[in-house]
C-alpha cells in the first residue's frame, strides 16, 4: 500500500495540475542541478518548473482527470506547471532547450487536449497574451470608431432629411392660400356677373312699367274729346227753312 508521503505528493501533484493553465512535460537527462535552478527562475513568473517522478503523476494525472497524459511520462520527467501566459512560457521552455541540449520537449497538456512536442513547441511561436491583447484592443478601437463614423453619417443624414422636410413644409403651406384665391376671385366674378345678369333684367322691367302708365293718360285726353260740344253743321239758317 502507499504510504502517507506518496498519498501526499500525489494529492500535490493533482493540485498543481487543476490549477494549472497549461503543462509542458520535458526530459532534463543530462542536465545540472546549476542548469535546472536557472531554468526554474527563469520561469518563474509564468510557471512553476518541478522534476517529478513519472509513477506518481501517472496517479495524479488519472485523479485530475487526464489519464491520456500517461503517454508523455516516460524517461525523467520535469514539468512546467503554467499558471500564467501560455505562450511566454513555451517560449522561455524553447530558448532554454536552444541554450541546454539536455533539455528535450516530450510534449504538453492544454484546454483538454495532449500535445505533442512538435505542438508544444509550435507554442512558441505564437504572439503572447500581451501582444493579441494589444492588437485586440487596437481592433476593437477601430471598429469602435468605425461605428462611431457611421453613427454620426447616419445622424447626419437624418438631420438633412429633417431640414429638407422643414424647407419643402412652410412652401406647401403657403401654396395651399395661393390656389384658395383664384377660386375666391372665380367666385367673386361669377358673383359680380350674376348681380350684372339681374340688374339687367330688372331695368326693362322698370322702363316697361312708366310706358304702361302713361299709355291710360293719353287715351283719358283721347276719350274726353267727345265730351266736348260739337259744332253745329254748316247749312241754311232755320227762317229760311220756314
Amino acid at each position: 500500500m502507499p504510504n502517507a508521503e506518496k498519498i501526499a505528493k500525489v494529492a500535490a501533484l493533482k493540485e498543481r495540475i487543476q490549477d494549472a493553465e497549461a503543462l509542458l512535460l520535458t526530459e532534463y537527462r543530462g542536465l545540472s542541478v546549476h542548469d535546472a535552478t536557472e531554468l526554474r527562475r527563469a520561469l518563474s513568473e509564468q510557471a512553476r518548473f518541478a522534476i517529478v517522478k513519472n509513477t506518481l503523476m501517472v496517479r495524479a494525472a488519472a485523479d485530475a482527470g487526464v489519464a491520456e497524459l500517461e503517454v508523455l511520462l516516460d524517461g525523467p520527467t520535469a514539468v512546467a506547471f503554467v499558471q500564467g501566459d501560455v505562450v511566454a512560457t513555451a517560449k522561455k521552455v524553447v530558448d532554454a532547450a536552444k541554450k541546454f541540449p539536455a533539455l528535450v520537449i516530450k510534449g504538453g497538456y492544454l484546454d483538454g487536449k495532449v500535445l505533442s512536442a512538435a505542438e508544444a513547441q509550435s507554442l512558441a511561436t505564437l504572439e503572447s497574451r500581451e501582444v493579441m491583447l494589444s492588437k485586440v484592443a487596437g481592433m476593437l478601437k477601430a471598429e469602435m470608431t468605425r461605428a462611431a463614423s457611421m453613427l454620426q453619417a447616419i445622424q447626419g443624414r437624418f438631420l438633412g432629411v429633417l431640414e429638407a422636410y422643414k424647407e419643402k413644409l412652410p412652401g406647401e403651406v403657403t401654396d395651399e392660400p395661393a390656389e384658395a384665391e383664384p377660386a375666391a376671385e372665380a367666385e367673386s366674378a361669377a358673383g359680380a356677373e350674376t348681380a350684372e345678369a339681374e340688374t339687367a333684367e330688372a331695368e326693362p322691367a322698370a322702363e316697361a312699367e312708366p310706358a304702361a302708365e302713361a299709355e291710360p293718360a293719353g287715351d283719358t285726353t283721347t276719350d274726353d274729346e267727345p265730351d266736348q260740344p260739337q259744332a253745329e253743321p254748316e247749312g241754311e239758317p232755320e227762317g229760311e227753312k220756314e
